[in-house]
This record gives structure tokens, sequence and C-alpha cells, in this order.
């Protein structure tokens, strides 16, 4: 029989409990348990950054935390993000600024640029740079992404709300 360790964490705002195997990974903790598929299974080996979440408001990448390391903090995902079928202003710039193509490092980028705007509202060019160096998109070639970076500060900080998705 294998051991498993109980742990209670808040994900997205609402408190979950689940039995884990201590070699457990975030990641799969969200995915597989949890049903939380936006957090994306890239490299498994923390240099994509397409698993990054936020644990406490900060970025992590998802497959180097056991999923034991979260029990009592908070988790949001991009699924927390945003209410149902609206989007938050920096997915919002996402989309207008032409930040993503394949989508497949959205998701954890999204949650870095987050994590970066808590931290400095009003960024410079270089400051996004190096909050994204840990997320490796293959498609854009972050030109865009920075641009829709710099979008979302603007339309965060005169307070934009979330918009219906059209």
């Amino acid at each position: 029989m294998t051991e498993t360790v109980s742990i209670t964490t808040t994900i997205n705002g609402e408190s979950r409990t689940a039995e884990v195997e201590p070699r457990t990974l975030l990641v799969h903790l969200l995915r597989d348990t949890f049903g939380m598929t936006g957090t994306h299974i890239g490299c498994e080996t923390g240099q994509c950054g397409a698993c990054t979440v936020q644990m406490n408001g900060g970025a992590v990448k998802s497959c180097m935390v056991l999923a034991a390391q979260a029990d009592g903090h908070q988790i949001a995902t991009i699924e927390g993000v945003a209410p149902k079928g609206t989007l938050h202003p920096m997915q919002q710039a996402f989309w207008e600024e032409h930040g993503l193509q394949c989508g497949y490092c959205t998701p954890g980028v999204i949650m870095s640029s987050l994590a970066l705007l808590v931290e400095n509202p009003d960024p410079s060019e270089a400051e996004i740079r190096h909050a994204l160096e840990g997320n490796i998109c293959r498609c854009t070639g972050y030109h865009n992404i920075v641009i829709a970076v710099r979008e979302a500060a603007v339309r965060m900080a005169r307070g934009d709300e979330a918009t219906s998705i059209r």
C-alpha cells in the first residue's frame, strides 16, 4: 500500500483537500486531482514555465513544487484569473496585442506577468523581459508578449474590469 499525506490548500479562493503520495507534484495535483488543465505540463524540469502558477502571490513552476509543499498555501491558476465567460485585462491585452500564437505557454506567461505587476505595476520593457526569462515561447519571439504585458499594466492601473468574451 502506498503511503499518502493529506493536504489542504486554497486554489483560486476555494479550499481543497486531497490525499496524495508524498512525491506528487503540484502540477499533477492541479491537473489530475482537481481537473485544472489550464496549467500545462511542458518540460517537467522547470525550464519552460508552461506550468507556472502563483503560490501566495509569487510565480512558481508547479512541476518543481511538491503538492505537500502547497499544504496551507494560496494557489492561483489561470482558471482563477477571471470569472468564467470573461477575460482579465491581462488576457484581453494578450488577445488584442497578439501576445500568443499556439497558446501552450500562455497560461504560464500570464501567471508570471500578473505576479510581476503585483510587485511592479509599471515595469519597463527590460523588467518585463527579465520577469519572463523563465517562460519559453517558441512561437512569438516575445515582442508582442512584452507589448501585451505593458498594455495590461496600463489597463490594470486605470482599474479596468474583466470583460465578457466576445
